[in-house]
């Protein structure tokens, strides 16, 4: 059903890594509210639970006290002030997570009208696989890919060539708290 509709490469990719990393069987929580790709997810056979739309800056409870084997948070990071926090709340021993990197041609993302919908963090792959280090994670796969636009211009050709986003797997190295 929502396979007609969803951004394309974006969810392909996702979808590859984590059929790659993560069996059917394993239940997962998806940080963010329902949306097509935990359908997708659903339709494919994945048992998907999401969070409610708490402020995961302040509110762990949802990773802290979920029995799901596996959390996943797909561009979800960016949004938050201090990340840091709710990686380090999580009781999962795998995370499969996916970042937009910041592109040195192109400012942060800010939407005028949406208040949530504004990135914080647009990382380097460096500074993301510290944040997973310092939070207790261990990489244990990686992958970038490049996101081109339908428009012509200097961004849109050096989104051809380079990575627009980042995804890791991860297990849980130590339970810090």
């Amino acid at each position: 059903m929502y396979e007609k509709t969803f951004p394309h490469k974006r969810y392909q990719k996702t979808i590859q890594f984590l059929e790659n990393h993560i069996p059917r069987e394993e239940h997962i929580l998806d940080l963010g509210v329902k949306n097509p790709l935990s359908e997708i997810l659903k339709d494919r056979g994945y048992r998907v639970d999401n969070t409610s739309g708490e402020d995961l800056d302040i509110d762990f409870s949802a990773v802290s006290n979920t029995n799901a084997d596996v959390v996943t948070a797909f561009e979800i990071f960016e949004h938050l002030l201090a990340p840091f926090n709710v990686l380090r709340h999580i009781k999962s021993d795998k995370l499969v997570a996916s970042v937009p990197l910041r592109l040195w041609f192109a400012p942060a993302y800010k939407s005028e009208t949406d208040s949530w919908d504004r990135h914080y963090h647009e990382f380097e792959d460096w500074q993301f696989d510290w944040l997973l280090e310092k939070s207790g994670w261990k990489i244990e796969a990686r992958t970038k890919w490049c996101h081109p636009v339908k428009r012509f211009g200097i961004r849109p050709l050096l989104r051809l060539f380079t990575p627009r986003y980042y995804m890791v797997y991860a297990t849980r190295q130590e339970h810090p708290l």
